[in-house]
């Protein structure tokens, strides 16, 4: 199954180029992040894709998260929900193939770092619930935190700017605790060059001075049959890069 995540930065402004990178890469499951409109605002071309099951989840102008399934994945119409902590259209999710999928947009907390550590701890306790009931899982999406060093360009690292803070560390390994495996590093341990999100001035994607913070997280299980996971830093004019993996669910 292939599954892919991005920020899009508003969907209206990248509708043309995700109508185009859904059709060249036709993923299984879209996890889109950053709508910046309501689901009377997603654009037809989006809205009404044939082949998917859609699910718009977002604010005017803010936000905003959709969920889209491929319906040879899932003949009947799965059920999207939303976690009780969910707050500011952050967070939908849908069982594919039996594994719980959600698109996920964590809080930057530039404007409110404790709204920012509230909704962590609220998707760790999540994490730890889904584990308990023994169901698999994978969050995809803007978590907002580099989890390591090696996920910032070293012109980029400074461990007190929000995003690189030891408490958000600390709460991302907290995270990965509840039977979490990070698919992109765990695939490409040593890579001190992927990223996902670059400063939009000073050509900073082109000269790829960047950070990690879009992830695809599995349950052990599931990551363990990982064929790939990569990030594209060529895909559109977002300032995220779109993320695809290839599981075997």
């Amino acid at each position: 199954m292939k599954i892919a995540t991005w920020n899009v930065n508003g969907v209206r402004a990248r509708e043309a180029q995700l109508v185009e990178w859904i059709g060249r890469e036709q993923p299984d499951v879209i996890c889109l992040q950053e709508l910046k409109a309501t689901r009377e605002q997603i654009p037809a071309s989006l809205a009404g894709l044939a082949d998917y099951w859609s699910y718009w989840h977002g604010e005017r102008a803010y936000s905003g998260v959709g969920l889209l399934v491929r319906k040879a994945c899932s003949p009947a119409e799965p059920v999207f929900t939303h976690p009780e902590f969910d707050h500011e259209t952050r967070i939908v999710s849908a069982v594919v193939a039996g594994v719980s999928v959600s698109s996920i947009y964590v809080p930057n907390g530039g404007k409110d770092f404790d709204a920012k550590i509230r909704f962590l701890e609220a998707l760790i306790a999540h994490a730890r619930r889904m584990a308990g009931e023994g169901q698999p899982v994978v969050f995809c999406g803007d978590l907002n935190v580099a989890h390591r060093e090696i996920d910032v360009h070293p012109k980029e690292r400074k461990d007190t700017v929000i995003g690189q803070l030891p408490e958000e560390r600390a709460l991302f390994d907290r995270l990965l605790a509840e039977d979490l495996v990070d698919v992109g590093r765990a695939l490409d341990p040593e890579n001190d060059q992927l990223f996902t999100w670059w400063p939009p001035w000073r050509a900073m994607r082109q000269r790829n001075i960047g950070w990690r913070i879009d992830y695809v997280l599995a349950s052990t299980a599931v990551a363990g049959r990982a064929a790939s996971c990569v990030a594209y830093r060529e895909v559109g004019t977002s300032d995220h890069g779109p993320v695809i993996a290839t599981l075997g669910i």
